[in-house]
């Protein structure tokens, strides 16, 4: 990605409303469903990439979590949810503002427990872009993490606000992860956009194998 893709990021939060994009979750249940799955405490380290304005962080400062990460490319996004959730609750939060193709600030992160991504991975349709995702993930993930996935599925959208979109399905984003990560569950989730469109989505919970 680069400094356009910021911009163009930038432009579509602030072109329209919150719970008019064509992402808006109310809750976000799938990725609250497989995040029960894991064995953790409230106090573990999770990562979100491209938090964007999503309503999953109100859901784990309501939950109890006390080590949220947010991170996006767009400043604009990150403003607009720190502004929804007032001074008390974004002061829980640590708010990074990242290209996860070219990180600065999350490579000096340390290990985390949970990395979480809704929708970000499929955007990212060269193969350097993937592997500095990857290599980014595998730096920041520790030994027995969790990563949650979801992306547009094989049947899903080939284009999202703009922009082409690489689809998957379980076995293609197994293939992704490589050999060091365990599928723990997977499952399709069929997301409708506020204008009730739907957007076929896989959703996949991984484990970072523990070395022996």
């Amino acid at each position: 990605m680069t400094t356009s893709m910021k911009q163009h990021w930038d432009n579509v939060y602030s072109s329209k409303k919150i719970n008019q994009l064509g992402w808006y979750e109310e809750i976000s249940a799938p990725s609250l469903e497989l995040l029960s799955k894991c064995a953790i405490n409230k106090g573990v380290t999770l990562l979100d990439i491209g938090t964007g304005a999503s309503t999953l962080i109100d859901s784990l400062i309501e939950a109890g979590f006390t080590n949220i990460i947010a991170s996006d490319i767009s400043e604009t996004a990150l403003s607009k949810l720190r502004e929804r959730l007032g001074k008390e609750k974004a002061a829980l939060v640590k708010w990074i503002v990242d290209d996860i193709t070219n990180p600065v600030h999350i490579q000096s992160l340390g290990e985390v427990d949970v990395w979480h991504d809704r929708a970000v991975l499929h955007f990212l349709v060269e193969e350097d872009e993937r592997n500095a995702y990857l290599a980014t993930l595998k730096k920041v993930v520790k030994q027995g993490g969790y990563v949650l996935i979801a992306t547009f599925s094989l049947n899903g959208a080939k284009k999202c606000s703009g922009l082409d979109i690489r689809n998957y399905d379980e076995k293609l984003l197994v293939e992704f992860m490589g050999e060091e990560f365990e599928l723990i569950e997977h499952f399709d989730h069929m997301y409708y956009m506020p204008s009730g469109e739907a957007r076929p989505y896989i959703y996949t919970l991984f484990q970072r194998k523990q070395k022996i």
